[in-house]
């Protein structure tokens, strides 16, 4: 038994070496490690954002009024919108929203001076839901800025008596945001860019693998090594591993460095929680491997694994808010448990007993992995 073990182990490390050889004399691939990490920090720390900015809107103020006036002013002074497009008729500012022509068309009634002053004004906003996280957030600025609005700050023309200012609630409400006080989309991008480089990463480079080697005639050789299946397949991954451990550290310093993201909580357990991520994604890539027979058999299969992971994951859309079956479907995918623990680990400061479900499940995942790979290699090695 203990023969068998020592066995397994050093053909292991004899497989790892040799494609560690491999990878260490592949210049470009060195190349592509390093530089990637950095374009996706740069474009999530300085390019992507949900905030809006710049935001095109209508006004058709039924009744221009100083009222009316301020309300307008009120919301450019948010920093968020552009100077406002007039319009005369709310057909024309609903043909504008189905043109794309503007985000918001903000409806301002006839009687809106009127009704402010006694504390019941009402003012209709048109979204554009085409981009729904972009109208909700559109929506709730201009909600705000409505509900802090007061005519009695204006300097409005003189009426015959002092109008009241406009009644308080029953209760005053304060939020308070915990782990992104200021709901910086720098902070949440930044979290999750770990496991979007290493899927990317390891599912690329092992997806070719034995398809390549297929292909260029070496394949036989590596079957006539004294290597079973798994020790084959385990002795691959190990240098990817190695080097995917590089890129999450290139990703971690250049987000803590560069925009400030630091974990918060354990390195340790994001070390620990990284190592059957990496494992079960490089996994995929060498079952993808086994299923084609051409590289771009490969490369389309792995492409139909990679915009899936991200885009069902929650990595960059909260998972949350996806309707059922399409959420239950991303559970599937490695990169769903690994952004849960990840988040947990970078942005509220857990430790690996904060992580102990991900872990499972990617551990479990990586398990059937192998057992698909090793059912496909069978009759390939017999």
């Amino acid at each position: 038994m203990k023969a068998a073990g020592s066995s397994f182990v050093s053909n292991v490390l004899a497989m790892a070496f040799r494609e560690g050889s491999v990878l260490r004399h592949d210049r470009a691939f060195l190349g592509v490690v390093t530089a990637q990490p950095v374009m996706m920090l740069l474009l999530m720390g300085f390019v992507l954002s949900n905030e809006p900015r710049d935001v095109p809107w209508l006004v058709l103020d039924q009744r221009p009024t100083p009222a009316s006036r301020a309300l307008v002013q009120d919301v450019l002074a948010t920093g968020y919108f552009l100077p406002p497009r007039p319009v005369t008729s709310r057909a024309r500012g609903e043909a504008a929203l189905a043109r794309g022509e503007a985000l918001a068309l903000l409806v301002v009634p006839r009687d809106f001076e009127r009704d402010a002053y006694r504390g019941g004004a009402e003012v209709q906003v048109l979204l554009d839901g085409a981009d729904p996280l972009s109208a909700a957030r559109v929506g709730g600025i201009l909600r705000a800025a409505a509900a802090s609005f007061d005519p009695t700050r204006r300097a409005l023309p003189a009426r015959g008596r002092a109008s009241p200012a406009p009644p308080r609630g029953p209760f005053d409400l304060r939020g308070r945001f915990w782990f992104n006080a200021t709901l910086d989309d720098r902070d949440f991008f930044l979290a999750g860019l770990a496991g979007m480089l290493l899927t990317n990463l390891c599912l690329s480079v092992t997806s070719l693998g034995l398809v390549g080697e297929r292909e260029s005639g070496t394949y036989e050789q590596t079957l006539a090594l004294p290597t079973r299946p798994l020790e084959m397949v385990i002795g691959k991954l190990v240098p990817h591993a190695i080097v995917s451990y590089g890129v999450l550290a290139i990703a971690l310093l250049g987000a803590g460095l560069g925009f400030g993201v630091w974990p918060r909580g354990s390195v340790l357990a994001l070390l620990v929680l990284t190592l059957p991520f990496v494992f079960g994604s490089l996994a995929i890539g060498v079952f993808v491997s086994t299923l084609a027979r051409t590289s771009a058999q490969a490369v389309f299969i792995t492409v139909f694994f990679i915009l899936p992971s991200f885009v069902l994951s929650g990595v960059l859309l909260p998972y949350q808010l996806m309707p059922d079956g399409v959420r239950q479907v991303g559970a599937l995918l490695p990169l769903r448990w690994y952004q849960i623990g990840l988040r947990r680990i970078v942005s509220r400061g857990g430790g690996l007993d904060d992580v102990a479900v991900p872990l499972l499940a990617l551990v479990l995942f990586f398990a059937v992995m192998l057992a698909l790979i090793r059912w496909r290699l069978k009759p390939r090695l017999a």
